[in-house]
């Protein structure tokens, strides 16, 4: 699910041009990076659901933000060394906001699929 939602961002916001990715694998292919889409984001996913699953209330909440707050500040990094590219009007706290977003999406499915077993 993180892999597939992921992708399906990375499209739309490249698309729209908010962001592109001038050095990714494949460039003359994908407009995206897949390698962050397809390996580092589940694989990063993966302990944070661990994570997750220990944790209740305000202490969920509090991880997601933290984690959100790190991927900004590695969005920044990254950008620092030429693996992304923000249109003019982009604020990190998009990639705040977006973060805590999708990782509360993904720990909800990942907790309904769970439900389910």
């Amino acid at each position: 699910m993180a892999s597939l939602l992921g992708t399906y961002l990375d499209l739309y916001f490249t698309g729209k041009g908010m962001y592109a990715f001038p050095t990714r694998p494949f460039s003359d292919i994908f407009t995206i990076n897949i390698v962050f889409t397809l390996a580092v984001l589940p694989i990063f996913m993966i302990p944070l659901l661990k994570i997750m699953e220990s944790l209740k209330g305000w202490f969920r909440g509090m991880f997601v933000m933290a984690i959100s707050v790190a991927m900004a500040a590695a969005e920044k990094m990254a950008e620092s060394i030429g693996m992304f590219v923000h249109a003019e009007n982009w604020h990190h706290f998009y990639t705040f906001i977006g973060y805590c977003l999708f990782i509360g999406l993904i720990a909800a499915f990942h907790g309904w699929m769970n439900e389910k077993e």
